[in-house]
């Protein structure tokens, strides 16, 4: 599995944007989807140039000086790094360990518990 670096809030925050609009997004659609106070165009920009040189987006240009960005990678993709990353240096790497703790941690509710058992009793 390949590891992508990890990402800020302020990243993440971006990406999910261009993950669930599931097409490319200029500065301006991206900025529509945030709540009050909106970020500052240049802001959004500036996260976008940090994200297109960590290759998490690329861009195609529409006119003139607008451009069109999208997701090189799917939210599942990077979420599962950013899990394995933390199953391996929390955990020891171990699935179970980290399945127990927050099980243990999170104060599971029984049918959450039960969506869990059958989760695993299907693999």
């Amino acid at each position: 599995m390949k590891k992508f670096d990890t990402l800020t809030k302020a990243e993440i925050q971006v990406m999910n944007v261009l993950w669930e609009q599931g097409k490319g997004c200029t500065i301006h659609e991206i900025i529509a989807h945030y709540d009050d106070p909106k970020p500052a165009y240049t802001t959004v920009a500036t996260f976008l140039k940090i994200l297109l040189n960590k290759g998490f987006v690329e861009f195609r240009k529409l006119s003139g000086k607008t451009h069109t960005y999208y997701p090189l990678i799917t939210k599942q993709q990077y979420t599962r790094s950013v899990m394995k990353d933390v199953q391996d240096s929390f955990f020891g790497g171990s699935g179970a360990s980290m399945v127990k703790f927050f099980v243990e941690q999170e104060k599971m509710s029984a049918e959450e518990i039960r969506e869990l058992i059958e989760l695993i009793q299907k693999q």
